[in-house]
């Protein structure tokens, strides 16, 4: 039988046959539908690649043989499948309260392991067809819908900026829960958050001056594009990376400085973590103090005085904290 994903997604225990075959390009989708499977309760879930059991199909089948007194069910994960596993699944017989999930990328309508799942009536499959635009905003509309000033425009730039990708779309709208602790978007910081070359360029910055990297500090100062509309985005992203240094400050050894960043709320991307332990090994209270005051004393400067050069102000900000670093 082939059920719709749309049906599945509400509900994965819809499908009722113990045989489930997941295919197509949504690699997403996909990853969705076994973090689903993996989330069920009291099951033993047991991943294989194809290539492993291909290489030994004992292993296959001492596993659903094995029945375990400590679970109601076993379930089976088989990834990256194609045609090559349809000889061992016609072997499998009486599955009972165990399930086999298998998935594939694009099968083709002359693929045998397709063509197997559609004709015979034990068996199950689930079409993941690219995402169009109405089913990116259903889950962008879903997974904030607890957030403040989620309007059109907003969630379209979410839209355009995942081009349709689910992987991404996931990936931004973790960024979006992560910054916006209050749960309230703000246009402007939104379209900065989600625009990578600009937001990575000034981290880059930021962690090279929290660093104490004079050079490469100099250096990025000069090929950064700075946006005078946005300083007091940059701001806070130079306060909030303060803050937590101030929270991992007091910890010297190594090993509970990393233990402690892998706990951090909100959580640390990995690519960040390098940084972050360099950064800690550089900086005490009395240096974040220090910043964190310069910092406020500008911020409140740029809301107040139209005047000034907020862009120059910022940079020299940026070469005290690089000076701090080091002193």
């Amino acid at each position: 039988m082939q059920y719709k994903s749309y049906l599945i997604e509400d509900d994965i225990n819809k499908i009722n046959e113990n045989i489930i075959l997941f295919y197509g390009e949504n690699i997403g989708l996909q990853n969705e539908f076994k973090d689903k499977i993996k989330k069920e309760k009291n099951i033993d879930i047991i991943s294989f690649n194809q290539q492993e059991i291909l290489g030994n199909t004992n292993v296959l089948f001492n596993e659903i043989n094995n029945i375990s007194l400590f679970v109601d069910r076993k379930y089976f994960i088989i990834n990256m499948c194609n045609d090559k596993i349809v000889e061992v699944l016609k072997q499998v017989k009486d599955l009972d309260n165990q399930k086999i999930f298998l998935f594939a990328d694009t099968l083709e309508k002359k693929s045998k392991l397709r063509n197997l799942f559609e004709k015979t009536k034990s068996y199950a499959s689930v079409p993941c067809y690219p995402d169009n635009e109405l089913t990116i905003k259903k889950i962008v509309m879903e997974k904030l819908k607890e957030f403040k000033n989620l309007t059109n425009f907003n969630i379209n730039i979410i839209v355009e900026n995942s081009n349709l990708n689910r992987i991404k779309l996931n990936n931004e709208i973790e960024k979006i829960i992560t910054y916006f602790q209050d749960k309230k978007i703000t246009t402007e910081e939104l379209l900065t958050l989600l625009n990578e070359k600009v937001n990575d360029n000034f981290n880059n910055l930021r962690d090279a001056s929290l660093i104490g990297n004079k050079n490469n500090t100099n250096k990025l100062l000069t090929e950064t594009i700075i946006d005078a509309e946005k300083n007091i985005f940059y701001l806070n992203v130079l306060n909030q990376r303060l803050n937590t240094l101030n929270e991992l400050n007091n910890l010297n050894n190594a090993e509970n400085l990393e233990k402690k960043i892998n706990e951090f709320k909100p959580p640390i991307f990995w690519k960040d973590k390098p940084n972050l332990i360099a950064q800690a090994k550089k900086w005490n209270k009395i240096k974040v103090k220090s910043i964190l005051a310069k910092s406020y004393n500008l911020e409140k400067k740029i809301k107040t005085d139209t005047n000034i050069n907020h862009k120059i102000l910022l940079k020299k900000l940026i070469i005290d904290i690089c000076d701090t670093a080091n002193s």
